[in-house]
């Protein structure tokens, strides 16, 4: 059995595999996934797993230089906002450099999400609940 945090086999596979630039979209449960990425569908049930729970799983073992999300994020649901900012900010002392965050509008991010490796559906159901993830290095 794998010993680390990170036990689910898609993602621990799609974070080996990352490079300097790479990104991963986690999004809510109603983002339509593009052809072409990686899809990674951990949705259970609505709010299972969450969005900030992904975030956490991945954050175990991936440096993130750069977080996207869409600019409607901060005022239709501003409390998710301020939960993944908190979670970021955390993530970013944990890893000793700092995250730079980008917004752009959500028509731009479903867009840019074409160019992810990866898409990893949660189970979220907080409108506009979703981020790219833009991998950094380790050293």
């Amino acid at each position: 059995m794998k010993r680390g945090v990170l036990l689910n086999a898609p993602l621990s596979a799609l974070l080996a595999t990352m490079g300097h630039t790479d990104e991963i979209t986690v999004c809510d449960a109603g983002l339509p996934i593009p052809v072409g990425p990686e899809r990674i569908d951990l949705a259970l049930m609505a709010g299972t797993p969450s969005l900030q729970t992904v975030v956490a799983a991945l954050f175990t073992d991936l440096v993130v230089e750069k977080v996207i999300m869409a600019s409607e994020l901060k005022t239709v649901s501003p409390l998710a906002h301020q939960a993944l900012l908190d979670q970021i900010a955390e993530h970013a002392r944990d890893q000793g450099k700092p995250i730079t965050i980008e917004y752009c509008l959500h028509q731009e991010f479903k867009a840019r999400s074409h160019q992810s490796k990866a898409v990893v559906r949660s189970g979220e159901v907080t409108p506009y609940a979703n981020l790219i993830l833009c991998a950094g290095v380790a050293f």
